[in-house]
């Protein structure tokens, strides 16, 4: 897999058991231990079972503390750096209001980031703004949140995957509709500094198919299968 450079999983806003009982069964039976090196979550897991089970996907488990995460030990903000990228992760209520461009920039500054990591809107995202990167990944398990009104917007679970490797960063946003997991790409890049979005809008055989033709790095079960052999096939 060091072929493809680094693997960073990106979830949060779990809310268990408050507003959701589980993550849903298709996105667990993807979410395999040592598949990938990083994990950031960007809070409110509001539970120290998952907490426990998070720390056993990856070496390195990041996560700071949302505004329902209570007693919680984990810091405001977290900078890091993988590849070449400087990254910072939030939770999100802090940005005011939430999601606000303008708003997320500013913390981007502050922290001095390529890449900033916020969640807390439960709507996954992903955007440049004056050469900077925003990622959101939306809630895993599809929880309430009051900013969405699930008369007006169905509430999609999601979680995000990135592939860096030196200075690109392909972002796959996974999202469960109707039962089926789709796939979104979004590739960025330092030099660039621009943004290439890729909707597969594809069920999980379609994906599959496509993904076989296309030589793409990535599939609906990425990370229990041994892809390096696939894309060499």
């Amino acid at each position: 897999m060091s072929g493809f450079g680094e693997l960073v999983l990106i979830l949060g806003d779990m809310h268990i058991p408050q507003r959701a009982s589980e993550i849903p069964e298709k996105f667990q039976r993807m979410l395999v231990p040592n598949k990938m090196q990083h994990v950031l979550c960007t809070g409110n897991l509001t539970s120290k079972d998952k907490y426990e089970e998070i720390k056993k996907l990856a070496p390195n488990v990041h996560i700071v503390n949302g505004d329902m995460d209570e007693n919680s030990f984990w810091p405001e903000t977290k900078s890091l750096t993988i590849g070449s990228w400087k990254i910072g992760l939030i939770h999100g209520h802090q940005i005011v209001p939430w999601g606000d461009t303008s708003a997320l920039s500013i913390a981007q500054r502050k922290l001095d980031c390529d890449i900033l990591i916020s969640g807390h809107t439960h709507k996954n995202e992903v955007m440049a703004h004056n050469g900077k990167w925003f990622i959101n990944p939306g809630s895993i398990t599809g929880a309430y949140s009051p900013s969405i009104s699930p008369d007006s917007e169905p509430l999609i679970p999601s979680f995000i995957l990135l592939a860096i490797q030196k200075t690109k960063c392909v972002t796959y946003v996974y999202e469960l509709r109707d039962g089926k997991v789709e796939v979104s790409k979004v590739e960025f890049s330092k030099e660039a500094a621009s943004l290439h979005q890729w909707d597969f809008s594809a069920s999980e055989k379609s994906f599959h198919d496509s993904f076989k033709a296309s030589k793409i790095l990535l599939a609906m079960n990425l990370f229990s299968f041994d892809w390096s052999a696939h894309l060499s096939g």
